[in-house]
């Protein structure tokens, strides 16, 4: 019956990266156009691993959310529930090229209008996995829309999952951003956090511990930290923290969306039914892969293949 694996809700963005490498904004000279936004990369993998994935999102009713829409079609995305918003542009962020957590600064127009008519109770009903990300829930409609329908994906037997990429930059008040996350928290989502959206939230830098005990206290069985070039740790509820190793790759050329491939690579396992370790495994693959190409993964590799 659920025939659409994955339903990303939110951000589907015009990300302009900078060409120098390893330089912050204010000494970018220059800048190349990619389809961005995390849970429009995770829409994007997933349909490129053989995932039947549906984007639910709003863009301009401009060039950028023309050359969106193609971008989604390309690799067969489904996007019959990404609206047209005639006032507003479409949502744009300029990014930093780094091996690191890249510095950025958005212009948001259209992404947050996302209305609760854009997802129907007889879609979620064929939906395994709903996908958003913190990003999407810090401003209003979307906020309110995204939550209204967890719950409701929720008691229609849906998986739900974020990524908490939490960045001071798109919240008004962060008692606000925390409440909302426990919101979420409520429906038993797959979390996938780093240590950097960590560090932004808490102001401080808590114990791994710690962290996985907060987001259990909140209701949540699987907690996945991302560590960067350390790997990966999975705090799963009343069992033993699992760590591996990230990947080794010797020339990295831009961290952005590295987060999102790792995520694209473990929801793609997990709803394959694979082992937790193996989750990870596929998922640490997909990262590595990515960490190797700038912008999203490229168009001319199968990723698949990469992962057998």
């Amino acid at each position: 019956m659920k025939n659409i694996d994955i339903l990303c809700v939110g951000e589907v963005l015009i990300d302009f990266i900078g060409h120098q490498k390893d330089v912050q904004i204010n000494n970018t000279r220059d800048y190349h156009r990619y389809l961005g936004g995390s849970p429009t990369n995770v829409a994007m993998n997933s349909a490129r691993l053989g995932l039947n994935s549906k984007m639910v999102a709003s863009v301009g009713d401009d060039g950028f959310g023309e050359y969106i829409f193609e971008r989604l079609n390309e690799v067969n995305v489904n996007t019959q529930s990404i609206s047209k918003i005639e006032k507003k542009p479409t949502s744009v962020i300029f990014v930093s090229r780094t091996q690191n957590t890249p510095e950025f600064i958005p212009y948001r127009e259209a992404d947050y209008f996302i209305l609760e008519d854009q997802i129907s109770r007889e879609l979620l009903k064929y939906t395994n996995i709903f996908h958003t990300t913190c990003f999407a829930l810090s401003k209003n409609p979307a906020q309110s829309t995204i939550l209204t329908k967890a719950e409701e994906a929720f008691n229609l037997g849906c998986q739900l999952s974020i990524d908490i990429n939490y960045a001071d930059e798109l919240w008004d008040d962060k008692e606000e951003a925390l409440r909302v996350i426990s919101a979420y928290c409520k429906f038993n989502p797959l979390i996938k956090i780093s240590e950097d959206d960590m560090l932004r939230l808490f102001e401080r830098k808590l114990p791994h511990n710690e962290i996985f005990e907060f987001f259990h206290n909140e209701g949540v069985d699987t907690i996945c930290l991302t560590l960067g070039s350390k790997g990966v740790k999975l705090a799963q509820k009343n069992k033993e923290t699992i760590q591996l190793p990230a990947i080794k790759v010797d020339n990295v050329m831009d961290a952005t969306g590295a987060g999102d491939a790792f995520w694209s690579g473990f929801l793609f396992a997990y709803i394959k039914e694979k082992p937790s370790k193996e989750c990870l495994e596929v998922a640490l693959q997909l990262a590595a892969l990515k960490l190797q190409n700038v912008g999203r993964l490229p168009d001319n590799i199968d990723i698949l293949s990469k992962l057998l």
